[in-house]
């Protein structure tokens, strides 16, 4: 079904989904299932239109590659960290895995996953303003802003914070919806509810845990105040909502017991992520990110603090003011989450991109509401247009410039090797992009596929000698080595001479393919 979800295809999807949106809105009085659908149509389709350029490249981001190739060889029956490792849970290639048996094995068909979360995230924002009582234009602007913000800071890919932000902003849906009825005692269904799709987000990246602890909070917490819930029941919401939480890894887990392969998951899963956190940048180096981040999402920022500079105390019982309470209260949750690994990646402030679109659509609201009421409406709208076309052209303006016909360096490469091996023969990609092995059809030669974690420099997380594991490579002889000069220097020097030897004596270059920082070539076995 992959052919589906060719780029020629796109516009005419997302016309039929505009079209379905306004003839949904048409029947609005007169039939419920398209009063219900209007609203997911449309997103949907603002998404695919602002996410297009994701549909054309093949690599956005070299993680999202390695779940692909996890989930491709899951689907062949090699699960994650036995067939290809990596220092991530499993939740991410499960789902990805989940998408390519429906739509096919492509780049396709991760880009649509990728789409459906993000339009699944905006939908959940405008369910949240309304359900405390926001306006609808004003939930359908937080909607609006969080599709165009998604796109800047690595989000064009279906990365991580990509895949999880439906869940997380699920729960947090249904806290804030249970905080509303602070009146009655939090409903037991809610709670499993809540608990199994913040169990499978921690499956994604556990990161997401300070959300989590916020939610539960929102389903507890007001009706604790109010006295419709005593300690007691607190206490065993509590034990039974971190039981769910912890139930999806837990399930993971077993599975991997009874194949006989836990220690690979328990490594895999816990291990080595703690590794990794022991390696984290320097005070300076993380100003340099939180500053950039900062700087593309400039003016949501600055909508959002208008939005908080408006609360009172007294005030504070206002639908509008808690609203903005709990989207405040969301985004410092999200901040602990881009702390935590202590890496500060560009992609990590994509968390923050849910509560800051609800926070910069009550600081537009805010400020067209200063001006005479007659220019209100038109000054809201314009604004928030504004805010998301810019976040929306800071990715996608340098795009266009380079324009649609632009040679893609992986979907040649790719092509090269397709045409000089057998389909499935192993490869050997040392420091280029892991998505290339699904997309030439090629087998992986060792399962530490991902070059960051086997050449480049986080070799240390693996718990492997991994210069044994690149000689072994190098012995088994590959057919084809792939070698990106622009980064040759990235690789660790044993692997540098190493793989150097090895070229030299047994292969001869059969094509190279420019990437934007050098040569990428592709080495034939002699």
């Amino acid at each position: 079904m992959s052919h589906l979800l060719a780029p020629h295809l796109l516009p005419p999807a997302i016309g039929a989904l505009l079209g379905l949106a306004v003839r949904a809105r048409a029947r609005l009085r007169t039939h419920p299932l398209a009063r219900a659908l209007a609203m997911p149509a449309l997103l949907l389709a603002l998404t695919l239109a602002a996410r297009a350029f994701a549909f054309h490249l093949a690599v956005i981001d070299t993680d999202e590659g390695l779940y692909l190739l996890q989930a491709r060889e899951w689907l062949r029956g090699g699960w994650p960290y036995v067939a290809v490792w990596d220092m991530h849970p499993v939740g991410a290639p499960a789902l990805f895995a989940v998408a390519m048996g429906l739509f096919g094995k492509s780049i396709m068909t991760i880009r649509l996953l990728g789409a459906i979360c993000v339009a699944s995230t905006a939908w959940l924002a405008y369910r949240t303003v309304r359900q405390l009582q926001g306006p609808r234009l004003v939930g359908f602007a937080a909607a609006v802003l969080y599709i165009g913000q998604s796109v800047v800071l690595g989000g064009l890919a279906s990365n991580t914070e990509i895949i999880f932000a439906p869940f997380v902003s699920a729960v947090m849906y249904l806290g804030v919806r249970a905080a509303v009825r602070a009146a009655e005692a939090p409903r037991w269904r809610d709670l499993a509810l809540m608990g199994v799709l913040m169990g499978y987000a921690m499956t994604i990246k556990p990161v997401v845990a300070p959300m989590g602890c916020l939610a539960f909070a929102l389903l507890v917490g007001p009706a604790w105040w109010s006295g419709a819930l005593r300690w007691r029941r607190v206490l065993a919401m509590a034990a039974a909502y971190a039981g769910l939480c912890l139930l999806p890894t837990v399930l993971f887990g077993l599975a991997y017991a009874l194949r006989g392969q836990f220690q690979f998951f328990l490594y895999g899963s816990f291990l080595a992520p703690l590794a990794y956190a022991g390696g984290a940048v320097s005070v300076a180096e993380a100003w340099d990110r939180i500053t950039y981040a900062a700087t593309d999402l400039m003016f949501p920022l600055l909508l959002g603090l208008v939005a908080v500079a408006g609360l009172r105390r007294r005030s504070l019982n206002h639908p509008a003011a808690l609203l903005v309470v709990v989207a405040l209260l969301w985004f410092v949750a999200g901040a602990f989450a881009v702390a935590g690994p202590g890496m500060w990646f560009n992609h990590y402030f994509v968390i923050l991109m849910a509560p800051l679109s609800i926070l910069a659509a009550m600081g537009a609201w805010k400020l067209a509401w200063k001006l005479r009421p007659g220019l209100a409406l038109p000054a809201f709208v314009g604004l928030v247009g504004a805010v998301a076309i810019h976040a929306w052209a800071i990715d996608t303006l340098p795009r266009l410039e380079h324009g649609w016909d632009v040679p893609d360096p992986p979907r040649q490469v790719a092509e090269i090797i397709r045409q000089q091996i057998r389909r499935g023969e192993p490869i050997f990609i040392a420091n280029y992009h892991p998505a290339v092995y699904v997309m030439s059809g090629a087998g992986v030669p060792t399962r530490f596929a991902f070059p960051g974690h086997l050449t480049c420099e986080w070799d240390r997380v693996t718990g492997v000698d991994v210069d044994a594991e690149v000689n072994r490579i190098l012995a088994s002889r590959p057919r084809i080595i792939v070698v990106d000069r622009g980064y040759w220097r990235s690789m660790r020097r044993r692997v540098r001479v190493n793989l150097g030897t090895t070229l030299k004596r047994s292969y001869v270059k059969v094509a190279e393919v420019q990437e934007l920082a050098g040569m990428v070539e592709i080495w034939r076995r002699l």
